[in-house]
């Protein structure tokens, strides 16, 4: 029999339009072009006498199956300032802006690092667990903590406004530990529409919790901040000895049982198996993973990145369907190591090509060279040979594909670390230790690692394939999957606005009716998604899991009355089976169908009847040109003297429809500080404004606002504006940082003009509606003052135009004030004093 592979014509039309509209750059019409486009750019990392003859390596390599991830087709070689980096994963702190107790970036700090991370093009996955919960004292002002969901909120509006670089918005991950007191709350956060939708989330779940849902054992909810003294006085609150606060103590299955019941209804939260992440992982004396990026394929730690690169398989079958005409298929084992080998070094390439976001995500890299060569195209290469997917043969021949890949990407890595040095961080006694992936390879292998190195601490990820596989391999089945059904039908927008459908092939049964099988009885072998039993999935994913050092992103598909009983034990098999996580899909009355095989009514029809409230539409970009704006004035008192500073906030009408009715509002959506205006010791000033516009955008700036106000630094107390004591009189006001000052002058610009209230709380959209339309409110100013009230303003003022440390020496150190916010409170007379202020408090 001939070796021959499978027959090349022309592709479908909704993949070369998918090929033409989301990876051809300039006057590139075909695959071809792209491929060279993409070796030339990738090859650049190489010494310049090599470059031509590596970029033909790369481009015969992509010629004949190899893939770079979406990232790479799309911007490689193109000179945009684009990451070629798919995924990353970033931390989030338990402070606001600054760096918190453990050294992790402040909240608003890691919103503005994600928000340039997307705008770059990559998607951002994040473990929330650091943040105190809801009801946790926060120290700095006395007040409680809203909890991790409600920054999330924040995260996920600056998503939807944040377009990455080449029209590709950035995905998300959500994770949270499953010991974090909002847990539950996490767990049904996505059961209100429309919440949350630029995040997959999953709950990061524990051997020990695993353990203790077997036995029906008690699980503390548990974190290291204190709860406030309400919530301590409401709740048998505790602290162990370990240091860390009880906040509840539920039995671990009924969390269990609250988690399952949600994924069976809305297919969130996955789950993580984050033991087997950190057990398994070759640098684990060296990092700790806490999250993955948004597909689930990548267990990454702070800033770690998720460089991948495909292998299509169904380009290695020799003589597909020879057994239509009397012959057997083959698979080429020899091409496929090849292959392998030149993506190894083709991804090490990219490591050294693409822009780096953030100076933290280069370090990362350049330190571990982390890269994920996987495969595609499995459940249809499966299909041409005559296997079937949920059999012993299939899951057999799928092991032997992963375990040839294994060891002709570690040995390619070894033979580069030869030519160009092991990656930086490389030990080989802790890289080998035994229970890590790499202790398991092959005898020869782990020599040939402890006497050369190696050049990438991880090689190998099996990620989802989406529009590559669609465009570059013929709407071949995507990734690990099976496919999801022979054919079906893609709705498309079309540049008029106008939606039209297109009749789309998986590859595999395309080449069969090429190859004169017949369609009206297709063999057993052709098994899709939804006509395998959900074990069956699983069972593909744990036969191949010990052979990928980081993760596989896999759905398991299961019938929409699948029992819930049997539902729950996948799970518990998955765990078993030493997976590292799971995602399952149920089709419901909710979730709907993944693709369509019908028609179905437009998402216009049923978005007609809902309510549109125009404080909360995300607002994706600036308009071009003018808009009405305000610039105020902002004078504030720091331990180093007077400081001025002129801010803008430029607003914008926005129209929806509430109760019955179309209104119209004039929401904020840009704040800036004038260029010229900044020096070195106020460059918090462009995050700040940064982060205020992507939460106005996004429709939480009233949020946004009252968070800043909570920021707090070692610089001393900043005064600004006035308060009213409950004696009448008016006192200075005073801050815990600029930031604060700041935020709280901001919040009186918009209370002056009518979008919030004087507590800086948002006014309805109802109420704001009423407002004159095409004028910004100004009937909201402070009533005109009489009497003592105007002396004592006057006073406030002429005292305003004295130096700061004026004022440092007439108060006294304290505790911080409930009216005027100065650290000033003494115990005077056997009653609360504060000493700036003069506002008298408890007396005992």
């Amino acid at each position: 029999m001939a070796n021959t592979a499978a027959p090349v014509f022309p592709p479908q039309p909704f993949a070369l339009d998918v090929l033409l509209e989301k990876y051809a750059k300039g006057t590139e019409q075909s695959a071809e072009d792209v491929y060279l486009r993409v070796a030339r750019g990738v090859a650049q990392a190489e010494p310049e006498a090599l470059r031509e003859a590596v970029a033909a390596r790369f481009a015969d390599n992509l010629r004949h199956g190899a893939l770079g991830a979406g990232r790479i087709m799309s911007a490689a070689g193109t000179g945009i300032a684009a990451t070629l980096i798919n995924c990353f994963v970033q931390p989030v702190g338990d402070s606001i802006q600054g760096p918190d107790a453990e050294g992790l970036p402040g909240i608003y700090v890691a919103l503005l690092e994600a928000a340039e991370t997307m705008r770059r093009g990559g998607g951002v996955g994040y473990n929330f667990s650091a943040i105190r919960p809801k009801g946790a004292r926060v120290h700095t002002t006395h007040s409680a903590a809203s909890g991790p969901c409600s920054y999330i909120d924040v995260f996920d509006a600056s998503c939807r406004t944040v377009e990455s670089a080449g029209s590709r918005r950035g995905a998300q991950m959500a994770v949270l530990d499953c010991d974090h007191p909002d847990l539950l709350e996490f767990i049904e956060a996505k059961h209100v529409k429309g919440r949350w939708n630029n995040f997959n989330i999953s709950v990061a779940v524990s051997d020990a919790f695993m353990r203790a849902v077997e036995t029906d054992a008690r699980w503390p909810l548990v974190h290291r901040a204190a709860p406030s003294p309400a919530l301590r006085a409401a709740n048998d609150v505790y602290q162990r000895e370990d240091g860390l606060w009880v906040y509840s103590e539920p039995t671990a299955r009924a969390l269990w049982e609250r988690i399952m019941r949600s994924t069976y209804d809305i297919a969130e939260p996955g789950v993580v198996f984050i033991s087997r992440m950190n057990e398994d992982n070759n640098l684990r004396a060296l990092e700790t993973i806490r999250a993955t990026n948004p597909c689930g394929e990548q267990p990454l730690p702070a800033y770690g990145c998720c460089n991948l690169g495909p292998l299509n398989l169904t380009r290695f079958v020799l003589a597909p369907f020879a057994q239509l005409h009397g012959g057997q298929p083959e698979f080429d084992w020899d091409a496929l190591a090849a292959r392998t080998a030149t993506q190894v070094r083709f991804l090490d390439d990219v490591l050294d090509v693409t822009l780096w976001p953030l100076p933290a995500q280069h370090a990362e890299a350049q330190a571990k060279r982390r890269i994920g060569v996987g495969f595609t195209g499995l459940g249809d290469t499966l299909v041409m040979l005559g296997l079937r997917y949920d059999a012993t043969e299939g899951r057999d021949f799928a092991v032997q594909i992963a375990r040839c890949m294994r060891d002709a990407a570690y040995r390619a890595s070894v033979e580069l670390a030869q030519e160009r040095g092991a990656f930086p961080l490389f030990d080989a006694e802790r890289y080998l230790e035994p229970g890590t992936f790499a202790s398991r390879l092959p005898e020869d292998l782990q020599q040939a690692i402890r006497r050369d190195g190696i050049r990438h601490s991880h090689l190998l990820s099996i990620a989802p394939t989406g529009t590559v596989s669609l465009a570059f391999a013929d709407n071949a089945s995507n990734g690990i999957e099976p496919a999801f059904s022979w054919t079906y039908t893609r709705m498309k927008i079309m540049a008029d606005g106008s939606r039209a459908s297109f009749a789309v092939e998986d590859y595999a049964y395309r080449l069969y009716r090429e190859m004169g099988g017949d369609l009206e009885a297709l063999p057993a072998y052709f098994v899709s998604a939804l006509q395998m039993s959900a074990h069956a999935h699983l069972q593909m994913m744990a036969a191949v899991q010990p052979y990928i050092d980081t993760s596989i992103s896999k759905t398991v598909n299961v019938a929409a009355d699948y029992p819930f009983d049997a539902f729950e034990s996948l799970y518990f098999d998955a765990w078993k089976s030493g997976l590292k996580g799971l995602a399952t899909y149920r089709p419901n009355a909710t979730l709907g169908a993944v693709l369509s095989v019908t028609p179905s009514a437009t998402a216009d029809d049923a978005l007609s009847a809902t309510e549109v409230d125009p404080l909360r539409i995300a607002i994706d970009h600036r308009p071009r040109g003018e808009l009405p704006a305000i610039i105020e004035k902002v004078e504030y008192l720091t331990q180093t003297g007077k400081k001025s500073l002129y801010v803008a906030v430029s607003f914008m009408e926005v129209s929806g429809h509430m109760s019955g009715e179309d209104m119209t509002i004039a929401r904020p959506i840009e704040f800036f500080i004038p260029v010229g205006q900044r020096d070195e010791s106020q460059q918090w000033i462009t995050a700040t404004m940064r982060s205020l516009s992507l939460a106005a955008r996004g429709g939480f700036v009233a949020r946004n606002l009252q968070d800043l106000r909570k920021v707090s630094w070692d610089r001393g107390q900043v005064r600004l504006g006035e308060v009213r004591r409950l004696d009448g009189q008016r006192s200075p006001r005073w801050h815990d940082s600029e930031v604060a000052a700041l935020a709280y002058a901001i919040q009186q610009i918009l209370h002056r003009r009518g979008f919030l209230d004087e507590e800086g709380n948002q006014v309805p959209s109802r109420l704001l509606a009423h407002l004159p339309r095409g004028v910004l409110n100004d009937t909201a100013q402070k009533p005109p003052l009489h009497g003592a009230d105007a002396d004592a303003a006057a006073e406030v003022k002429a005292d305003a135009d004295t130096d700061a440390s004026a004022y440092s020496l007439q108060i006294m150190a304290g505790q911080p004030c409930g009216t005027c916010g100065a650290h000033a409170v003494i115990r005077k007379d056997g009653c609360d004093f504060c000493t700036a202020c003069g506002e008298t408090g408890a007396c005992g």
